[in-house]
């Protein structure tokens, strides 16, 4: 039996463990961080007085891993005060707590020995049912368990996290020979709906499945390049966006994870694959080995691949000539397959585009490419049972945008394989059969069911039910209406979602237009509404372009007619008849969170950056996002409350442009309320909110009642506009930052009315538009949009 996880206990306090350690803590599972007892004290305690016996000394490693996860960036903990969650503590006088927790996590360092004596410390303590897993990024999981009881060894596993933990969305669990299937399931169900991780399971082979084939791909590359005589920032051009991967390409990459650390991987390989060929790939090239004697271990040692230097007009990223080993300015390449890629939308359009280039790009893309879909169909069987669970690794492992058979999918198989033989390539056995059945892809799909290739026919892929896909079910013409910026999608059992998919997801006049007619349609032949989408990011804000060339052209009537029609819209979401829930995720901003606010309720990714942000393009919120901080501020104050620190509060988190660092920040700095939810996974997050309709809909839902609120008047606005003076004499504000702040003042003060004045919601938006158009008219604001647009970053002026 697998008990219930509830506390876990992690072995190693450095990078990774207290990564693990605070990703269980954002979950909510309590946790003891466990390292060795230091030989030594620091400065520091033996000024205080301590000794090496003193439980602060002893428990040092652990404690100031913990405090430097408040330190670290990006964030591992989902908000700070999670790290109460997390104990420190010692392995020799605290091993024996792991007795009473549910899973232990050994994260030391990657050595045979000191694992296999650590699984042994640890089994003296343990007790049935306790599961143990080694977070090993590449030895074996038999190996490490050998010595062990059967017992022990049916719950040992490998539960490879990547780095960063909470970030990363990827887990290779590795079952070893013994470990029982149930523990597995049990265990891959955890970490997929607690922990957010999409689960593959992998065989225990050298490096597994994505760091496998990843560290392949990383070594042809470099070895192709040099073949082909280009410069490190080619490779780059061609093996980033334009081949489906992330922007940090091939060697940006290299120096993230550390060269030294990327040679050690490699070299896990090198030493325990018997096939000569294979050997030769994972031998580390010359210039490697050379970087890391010289210490250039990349972004850790500030130089690798790259170098970043400081000059007099800023910050400039220089590219190792490999030639000289000297580093200089970058050339940005430039060449027909590379602008063709660029232009074309996806990633399998853009590996099209790139591959048909015919120039050298061209051809470097198709000969690192073809090894790499040869070698991955080669490793099928060997480092896991399905192509599918390759994909999966390789697509949240190293962010590919396809695995690599989506990848041959995309190319066409049967013709890319034709392309390979007749350059000498040898096409692995089942490849072959596989084509010689007259199946034409490793995929397909049909009634809106995914099949994968397995043995000689397909297989259905298990995708949970609670998976919805906004995609497949267009394809199955569930779209009930639809224009140029969003969709009404029919999510089946009475629920309907509004998809926004305009270019950035920004809210304009077509968004706007779908949302009143998604009403009309929800109110006539649904339950309930989700607004929802699954772009990279949920919404960026209003169409600001929009905006700015009417302020441009001095056409504020329009204006006008833009902002009444964005608030008459969200007043209406708000008082409409059935439940409401929006469910946004990842970059949810300005006019993304003022789309949210009418919701009954709110149910966001974990990873979502929340936050109204106009301040930062001279503007102020004028969707209705200043009337419901106010009137939430009126809420919770009550009528006999003190008000004024609450409008103080939105004040600053307005007027700072503040945006959360995930849904629990979004929370804690007040733009979500008690009864609004967090969703870990992202994948189930529509599955949540459309629940979350349907329950509402049973227990005989009624729309909220027309609220009026109690304002602070004429002398909350002076407090507040006072601070913001404060904040000018003291620099911290320009000129044109102290306008907006007496606006926004205005604003979330209500007027210049008497302090208590009750007033309507209708009266807040007129306040807001008022302030809003006056902003429009400053050449500052529009300089301010201007940048925004231009450069995707805010201008201080």
């Amino acid at each position: 039996m697998v008990k219930k996880i509830s506390n876990a206990a992690v072995i190693g306090s450095g990078i990774m463990g207290s990564g693990i350690a605070a990703q269980l803590a954002n979950a909510g599972i309590s946790c003891l961080l466990l390292d060795i007892v230091p030989a030594q004290l620091t400065e520091s305690e033996a000024a205080q007085g301590l000794t090496l016996e003193h439980p602060a000394v002893r428990n040092r490693l652990a404690a100031s891993a913990i405090k430097q996860l408040a330190r670290t960036k990006p964030a591992p903990l989902y908000d700070e005060r999670f790290a109460s969650r997390i104990t420190p503590g010692n392995l020799e006088d605290h091993l024996h707590l792991i007795s009473e927790v549910d899973w232990v996590i050994e994260v030391v360092v990657e050595n045979l020995e000191v694992k296999r004596k650590l699984l042994s410390d640890i089994e003296r303590h343990w007790k049935p049912g306790i599961v143990v897993s080694s977070n090993t990024s590449g030895i074996s999981i038999n190996e490490m368990a050998a010595g062990r009881s059967a017992a022990f060894q049916s719950h040992f596993l490998g539960t490879h996290f990547f780095n960063p933990p909470r970030y990363m969305k990827l887990m290779e669990i590795i079952p070893g020979t013994n470990t029982d299937s149930g523990v597995v399931a049990r265990m891959s169900e955890f970490v997929e709906r607690k922990l957010g991780k999409t689960v593959v399971q992998a065989k225990d082979t050298p490096n597994f499945i994505a760091n496998r084939i990843g560290t392949y791909g990383l070594l042809v590359t470099l070895r192709e390049m040099i073949e082909r005589g280009l410069t490190v920032e080619e490779a780059d051009a061609v093996t980033g966006p334009a081949l489906g991967r992330p922007k940090s390409a091939t060697f940006r990459t290299l120096d993230l994870v550390g060269l030294d650390t990327f040679a050690h991987v490699a070299n896990n390989v090198f030493n325990q694959v018997a096939n000569e060929q294979e050997r030769s790939i994972f031998a580390i090239p010359d210039v490697l080995k050379e970087l890391v004697d010289r210490g250039w271990l990349g972004e850790k040692s500030g130089q690798g691949f790259y170098k970043k230097v400081k000059g007099a007009e800023g910050s400039q990223i220089l590219a190792l000539d490999l030639a000289s080993m000297e580093y200089r300015p970058q050339k940005k390449p430039a060449s027909g397959s590379l602008e063709a890629a660029k232009l074309a939308k996806g990633a399998k359009a853009k590996t099209n585009a790139l591959l048909a280039g015919g120039d050298r790009y061209a051809d470097f893309a198709w000969s690192v490419l073809k090894q790499v879909l040869i070698y991955s169909a080669e490793k099928m069987g060997e480092i896991a049972d399905s192509i599918r669970e390759i994909d999966e690794a390789m697509k949240w492992g190293f962010n590919w945008e396809l695995g690599p058979f989506e990848t041959w999918d995309a190319i066409g198989l049967s013709r890319s394989a034709a392309r390979m033989e007749a350059e000498g390539l040898t096409i692995p056995v089942w490849v072959k059969e596989w084509l010689s059945e007259g199946h034409e892809t490793f995929y397909k799909k049909e009634n809106g069911v995914l099949f994968q290739a397995a043995g000689r026919q397909y297989k259905e892929v298990d995708i949970p039910s609670e998976i919805i896909s906004l995609r497949e079910l267009k394809e199955q013409n569930k779209v009930v209406k639809s224009n140029s910026g969003a969709s009404l999608i029919d999510l089946g059992d009475g629920v309907a979602c509004l998809e926004f998919h305009s270019p950035n997801n920004a809210i304009g006049g077509d968004i706007l237009a779908m949302i009143t007619q998604s009403v009309e349609e929800v109110r006539r032949n649904f339950a309930g509404l989700v607004i929802a989408n699954q772009g990279r990011n949920f919404c960026v804000g209003a169409n600001l372009m929009l905006l700015l060339m009417e302020a441009q052209d001095e056409e504020w009537d329009e204006v006008d007619d833009i902002i009444r029609l964005f608030q008459s819209t969200m007043y209406n979401l708000k008082r409409f008849e059935k439940p409401v829930v929006a469910a946004p995720h990842r970059m949810t901003l300005g006019g993304g969170v003022e789309a949210c606010m009418p919701a009954d309720q709110v149910i966001v990714a974990a990873e979502t950056y929340y936050g109204l942000v106009e301040a930062g393009v001279g503007l102020i919120p004028a969707g209705g996002g200043c009337k419901e901080l106010a009137l939430r501020a009126s809420r919770h104050a009550g009528a006999d409350g003190d008000l004024q620190p609450l409008i103080q509060r939105a004040f600053e988190t307005i007027g700072m442009a503040k945006v959360s660092s995930s849904g629990h920040d979004a929370k804690a700095l007040g733009y979500l309320r008690e009864h609004d939810s967090i969703v870990v996974h992202p994948d189930y997050l529509i599955h949540e909110a459309k629940q979350a309709v349907l329950r509402m809909s049973a227990a005989g839902y009624e729309p909220p009642l027309e609220e009026r609120l109690r304002v602070v008047g004429s002398e909350g606005k002076a407090v507040l506009q006072l601070g913001a003076i404060g904040m000018r004499e003291g620099c911290y504000i320009s000129d044109h930052d102290l306008l907006i702040a007496k606006k926004l003042a205005h604003v979330l003060a209500g007027g210049d009315v008497p302090p208590g004045t009750y007033v309507s919601e209708q009266y807040m938006l007129d306040l807001e538009r008022e302030a809003f158009l006056s902003l429009c008219g400053e050449p500052k604001t529009r300089q301010r949009m201007q940048h925004m647009l231009s450069t995707g970053k805010p201008l201080r002026n």
